[in-house]
């Protein structure tokens, strides 16, 4: 096939669209789930001006959800034609950018011809959980989390983890509340360029979630959260987060001719596993599978997006990648404004495209950009990107 037909085949993201993002038990406490995706199902549907038939399916991450399948139950609370299917998916943390990353392959083997896909999170109205493994009939025995890794391999949460990378790599305190407070910083300077990604829901029309009024003297303040001698503290990580993020995906020459401009042009992605004792550095494995996969050079890289669950975990994927943790999230991060777990590798891809489409941003010369992000039970997903102008 020649190469130029080729390129118009391959799988861009045109727009994205998103909640505001709503703090854990705040405005969004008694919305669940899929009236959050719904609110930004109807409006990524509505201004990409899809034709009635062109929607193939909308692809969901969740990861702390009920079960059921939240991408249909909100496509078809959002109006979609009853004929969208829906799938939702879960690799925890890492499900969003999984779930766009799918849609682009389905695109480029011409499964169809349009997609919506991200992820969602309602950290508030998420469901109890319990089994029945207790010594009475029937009677639920409540647990707090899934494991997601044996005991021979550990199994720790995500703050002891976090506290695990920090040793492992000789993290140290003062750098996590630095790498914090510049994410803090960058956020709200980012802020005003989000509004027209922002779907107005329940009332809501602006981030809840943003830190305010952090200082270094302030994160200095802060006691360690997970160990009594440990470094990760409530400032330098980041905060359960309500929200619903999602993308359009469709082929380069389908973008063109719906009048879009300024798309970020698929390149592959890659997953990989790595220690669960050290998940948060997964994210950096599957990067660096990503880039021998497409045989691309970290520094031909001028975008990068790293999910902050942690400042630990950030740093010492940065020593792993060997890139400037500076270089890493322009317009700040999860340790600002929340984790949102199944839409926060979609916010990933938001921001790119966001600043893609800034003047100054990467460029068709060489405007490459990576998001990744890393998930409980020691895996990561990693994807790669091109600026694209194609007006």
């Amino acid at each position: 096939m020649p190469e130029d037909r080729r390129d118009e085949r391959r799988a861009v993201i045109a727009l994205c669209r998103r909640t505001p993002f709503g703090r854990l038990r705040g405005v969004f406490s008694s919305t669940e789930a899929h009236e959050l995706l719904a609110a930004v199902l109807h409006a990524a549907y509505r201004d990409a001006g899809l034709p009635e038939s062109g929607l193939a399916d909308v692809i969901i991450g969740n990861a702390a959800g009920g079960g059921g399948n939240v991408a249909r139950l909100a496509a078809l609370t959002a109006g979609l034609p009853v004929e969208v299917p829906g799938l939702t998916i879960d690799r925890q943390c890492a499900s969003g950018l999984d779930a766009i990353s799918l849609a682009c392959r389905l695109v480029e083997s011409e499964a169809g011809a349009w997609f919506i896909a991200g992820g969602v999170e309602s950290c508030s109205t998420a469901p109890l959980r319990a089994h029945r493994l207790t010594s009475l009939p029937g009677a639920p025995d409540f647990f707090s989390r899934a494991r997601f890794a044996p005991e021979t391999h550990g199994d720790p949460s995500a703050g002891q983890a976090a506290e695990n990378v920090a040793a492992a790599f000789g993290v140290q305190r003062d750098e996590q509340d630095q790498y914090a407070l510049r994410s803090y910083t960058r956020t709200a300077a980012a802020l005003d360029g989000m509004s027209a990604e922002i779907v107005p829901t329940a009332g809501c029309d602006t981030d809840e979630t943003p830190r305010r009024g952090m200082t270094s003297k302030v994160l200095s303040r802060f006691l360690p959260a997970f160990t009594a001698a440990g470094s990760v503290t409530a400032g330098n990580s980041c905060a359960d987060a309500d929200a619903a993020v999602v993308a359009v995906v469709t082929s380069r020459a389908r973008a063109r001719a719906a009048g879009f401009n300024t798309v970020l042009e698929f390149h592959g992605s890659a997953s990989a596993g790595g220690a669960p004792a050290l998940f948060g550095t997964a994210g950096a494995h599957a990067v660096l599978k990503l880039l021998e996969g497409i045989q691309l050079n970290r520094k031909a890289v001028s975008t990068w997006e790293y999910n902050e669950a942690f400042a630990a975990q950030v740093l010492a994927s940065a020593q792993l990648l060997g890139v400037a943790p500076e270089r890493l999230n322009l317009h700040g991060g999860a340790l600002a404004y929340g984790h949102p777990y199944g839409a926060s590798g979609a916010m990933l891809v938001a921001n790119l495209l966001r600043q893609a489409s800034m003047p100054g941003g990467p460029r068709d010369d060489g405007g490459w950009s990576v998001a990744a992000v890393s998930a409980a039970g020691g895996v990561g997903t990693a994807a790669a990107f091109r600026t694209v102008s194609l007006q």
